[in-house]
């Protein structure tokens, strides 16, 4: 399969090792920095391979090349825009998080992927997780019963250095805060164990300790799901002096789990009122990853890759994309409002949110 990538920034390598590990021919890079291209590229030993076209326009390279799959890994703010763009041209494509900055971006997404048969994989990798994998896996056999609650508890660093690297990070418009910048990966995860289905969204959010950006440094949220049961969120960048977890929690009248690690990829709780001999080897399970990032992007390639060989939808669609948008929106709105908010939501932006901690 032919293979380009949008955007040359911080996690476009994981990008590149995944189109490297399922033996993509990758045909092109694009970024509007040239210097960021032949960074990746060089981490991955490719700065000298000719055959891989650099451009500045990413037009001109969905216009000038035959691509099976395109990967989305600039600025949030432009992940819709380019998306759609590369929809139209009949291009599958992976958005890495999050997918919009609006409801009404994520909607058309959706639609407009149906209407010209291409595939959308919203880039919510830790769904592959080795850990995850299995919690769902006994979710699916039934083995917690009844949801009673869950929770999930993202308590990360992000010093001012972090955010010198890219004036765009903290920006209402192009990036958000801490819930939309480091915590979607949980909420999905969250929202997917819970039943999907969401009634009602409570949350607050401030801007403790980063008064240079726009947007929250810690946002935490009650949420009602329609099956009854009921998650909470916790998310920061606020954690001194580094990272310290993104754990997840299950519980319910037959089961408990906690997952836990810097991202999700170590079972730190596994029991079961039914246990067996096999659940031994996931008690004390931990995924070596080398970042936060973990290894799921060369799994997520893999899915969307067999997706389209074989015209399903991707394991981690653009429905999933836009369930996880739409909670942290909903979190948003509910600060901005001071009050729950019922869900579906229809029509809020990140930028609705502007002024809201000046």
């Amino acid at each position: 399969m032919k293979y380009a990538l949008i955007g040359c920034g911080r996690i476009s390598t994981n990008h590149i090792t995944a189109a490297v590990n399922n033996n993509l021919e990758i045909v092109a890079v694009c970024d509007i920095r040239p210097e960021k291209m032949e960074d990746v590229l060089a981490k991955h030993g490719l700065e000298n391979d000719e055959s891989i076209a650099r451009y500045t326009d990413y037009k001109k390279m969905i216009e000038e090349n035959e691509l099976d799959l395109v990967s989305i890994a600039t600025e949030s703010g432009k992940h819709a825009k380019i998306a759609l763009d590369v929809i139209d041209a009949g291009i599958n494509v992976i958005i890495e998080k999050p997918m919009a900055m609006n409801m009404r971006d994520a909607e058309e997404i959706i639609r407009r992927s149906d209407e010209k048969g291409v595939k959308v994989s919203a880039c919510h990798q830790n769904r592959f997780n080795v850990a995850v994998q299995e919690v769902r896996k006994a979710l699916e056999a039934g083995r917690f019963g009844r949801l009673s609650h869950g929770s999930i508890n993202v308590r990360w660093n992000r010093n001012k250095g972090y955010y010198d690297q890219a004036p765009w990070r903290g920006t209402w418009a192009e990036d958000g805060g801490c819930l939309m910048n480091q915590c979607i990966h949980g909420i999905d995860l969250l929202r997917w164990m819970m039943g999907d289905e969401v009634e009602e969204v409570y949350g607050q959010t401030r801007q403790q300790f980063h008064d240079y950006l726009e947007a929250e440094d810690v946002g935490m949220a009650v949420i009602k799901f329609k099956n009854g049961a009921i998650g909470t969120v916790e998310g920061t960048t606020n954690v001194y002096p580094q990272n310290l977890e993104e754990t997840l929690y299950i519980f319910g009248e037959n089961g408990t789990v906690k997952v836990g690690g810097k991202s999700t990829n170590t079972i730190d709780v596994w029991n079961f009122r039914d246990e067996t001999v096999e659940d031994e080897k996931n008690k004390g399970l931990e995924e070596e990853t080398s970042n936060v990032y973990g290894n799921g992007h060369t799994s997520l390639f893999a899915d969307v890759m067999d997706a389209i060989k074989n015209d399903r939808k991707p394991y981690v669609d653009a429905v999933a994309g836009r369930n996880a948008l739409e909670m942290v929106l909903a979190i948003y709105k509910s600060q901005k409002e001071g009050r729950p908010v019922k869900l579906p939501l229809t029509d809020f932006a990140s930028t609705d949110m502007d002024g809201e901690f000046r």
